[in-house]
């Protein structure tokens, strides 16, 4: 296996925690409509679309044509979307810096909306602490499109085989194998410890 020289980072659940319950628990209090919203409304596959580049005008619009009675709580997500990262994993970050600080060339590949992206690097300054990062909004393309790791590597000057991706997906994982990178499932800080030890890195 080749020398592992470049480290990326997902951000979302690996560096900043992300969960729309925490709002949305003061909205819709009871679980099982909250869930209903969430599968019905404001849906993964209709999130992800902002991830790609959707402006959050057109989703709420799309979202309300469908589901008109529901228009507020809509609107919700995008207004009180900062509540829903609402701090970093101290430990993942901490892992992060002392990989950067050992040499190795780190950057990050997110699936992230654009105009959220920049909220995000302006309350977490750790984001400024790599190389650079490809944002899924800002490029129209998102994991676990096989192209979205070309052009990581590619913008970035990364060898494939000596880059290990680290993402909480598993289908984004093994999309990143399948682009011929290296490539682990995040499972906690601990444990990414010791997969990269593993691997070979120095932490």
């Amino acid at each position: 296996m080749t020398e592992i020289r470049h480290i990326v980072f997902d951000i979302g659940k690996v560096l900043i925690h992300y969960d729309p319950h925490l709002v949305f628990s003061r909205f819709i209090p009871d679980e099982t409509e909250r869930n209903w919203f969430f599968e019905n409304v404001c849906t993964h596959d209709w999130n992800v679309e902002q991830d790609r580049g959707r402006s959050w005008e057109d989703a709420e619009a799309l979202a309300i044509k469908t589901h008109p009675g529901h228009e507020e709580n809509i609107r919700n997500f995008r207004r009180y979307w900062h509540e829903m990262v609402p701090h970093a994993y101290e430990d993942s970050v901490a892992l992060m810096k002392r990989l950067i600080d050992k040499g190795y060339d780190v950057t990050m590949l997110t699936n992230w909306a654009k105009d959220t992206f920049k909220e995000a690097q302006a309350r977490f300054p750790f984001l400024a602490w790599p190389r650079g990062v490809t944002v899924s909004g800002e490029i129209g393309l998102i994991k676990p499109d096989r192209e979205i790791y070309e052009v990581h590597a590619r913008n970035f000057g990364l060898e494939p085989a000596a880059s290990l991706f680290i993402d909480d997906s598993l289908k984004n994982v093994e999309a990143a194998r399948a682009a011929g990178w290296q490539a682990v499932l995040f499972e906690g800080a601990a444990k990414l410890e010791e997969d990269l030890r593993g691997l070979g890195v120095r932490v």
